[in-house]
């Protein structure tokens, strides 16, 4: 029987993050060989997994990564079962070692197959399950390149990436503040430019329906009825629908008794607001065209273009 020293049961805790009687009796088990000892606590692993495979993994850590030059960035999110575990500083930095490993991958299949230590990622997350005792694995993946990445993690539960076209000097700025954007505001797309015309029918019909549903119980209850828009999406403002907007802006003014002499500073801010109660989803899911949560009074589009730079690209993970 190998005599097995506490320097080998360390050397093998250091390399899985095992307890060290787990390592101990791996040891002892494979007769003191490290090599099959890895393979003693990966089985556990497995068998661990085996059970725990139906358990929701909506806890773990959002990570972000960049590459030195800044023209790379990867999230990953390493999930498991319970928040105690998640917040654990050892599960939030093996998750950046994931991270590390997964900026030099191109997909989420070449990023489980590739090298963790002398074992692949995938491998590494079974054997983690074992050690943890809880499901561990990969949540999510996206990768991301641009002339310029930056990045912006939000307490390891929302992670975000944002694609500049340019390197400039205040391009590290400029995409930390975008990606804040991103983490809080959750856009789906840049612009309403990106929308299909099906999708924007569909969901008008659907917002509109929630509106006159949401309000007939307000008007039983005698609250105020909740105004029900023509438009969502500054896609549907046509050159048209804008100039007939301006004209009952116009004759609202004239039955109000404003002077027409001023009409002239009073018409932008009016349009302005038709424009705004019409473009809802807009707000909601088009990153550009979202107001800035540092200046509510411009839009992110307008936020980035004073800065003379342009967003290309952005991605966003979370937890659940």
């Amino acid at each position: 029987m190998a005599n097995i020293t506490a320097a080998d049961v360390k050397k093998l805790r250091d390399a899985t993050g095992a307890g060290m009687m787990d390592c101990k009796n791996a040891l002892v088990e494979s007769n003191g060989n490290y090599d099959e000892a890895v393979t003693v606590l990966r089985k556990k692993g497995q068998k661990v997994a085996e059970k725990r495979a139906d358990r929701e993994s909506s806890e773990g850590a959002a990570i972000a990564k960049v590459n030195d030059a800044n023209t790379e960035g990867v999230l990953v999110v390493i999930g498991c079962e319970t928040d105690f575990v998640g917040k654990n500083d050892k599960f939030v930095a093996m998750a950046k070692q994931f991270a590390d490993i997964a900026l030099g991958c191109n997909d989420k299949e070449s990023f489980l197959n590739a090298d963790f230590g002398g074992m692949t990622v995938a491998e590494k997350l079974i054997e983690q399950t074992g050690v943890i005792g809880e499901k561990v694995q990969l949540n999510d993946f996206k990768k991301l390149s641009a002339p310029f990445v930056g990045s912006y993690i939000h307490g390891n539960k929302i992670a975000a990436l944002v694609g500049l076209n340019t390197p400039s000097d205040n391009a590290a700025a400029i995409s930390k503040d975008v990606a804040m954007q991103v983490a809080s505001m959750g856009a789906t797309t840049l612009s309403y430019k990106d929308f299909d015309a099906d999708f924007i029918a569909s969901e008008t019909e659907a917002r509109i329906a929630v509106i006159e549903k949401d309000n007939i119980e307000r008007g039983r209850l005698g609250k105020h009825l909740i105004n029900v828009p023509t438009y969502i999406s500054r896609a549907q403002l046509t050159d048209a629908v804008i100039e007939a907007a301006k004209i009952n802006i116009q004759e609202e003014l004239k039955a109000e008794g404003k002077p027409e002499q001023i009409w002239d500073r009073i018409l932008p801010g009016k349009l302005e607001r038709f424009i705004s109660d019409n473009t809802t989803l807009d707000h909601e899911k088009c990153l550009l065209d979202q107001n800035f949560i540092k200046d509510e009074n411009q839009s992110v589009s307008d936020y980035v273009a004073a800065s003379g730079n342009e967003v290309v690209s952005f991605a966003r993970v979370s937890l659940g």
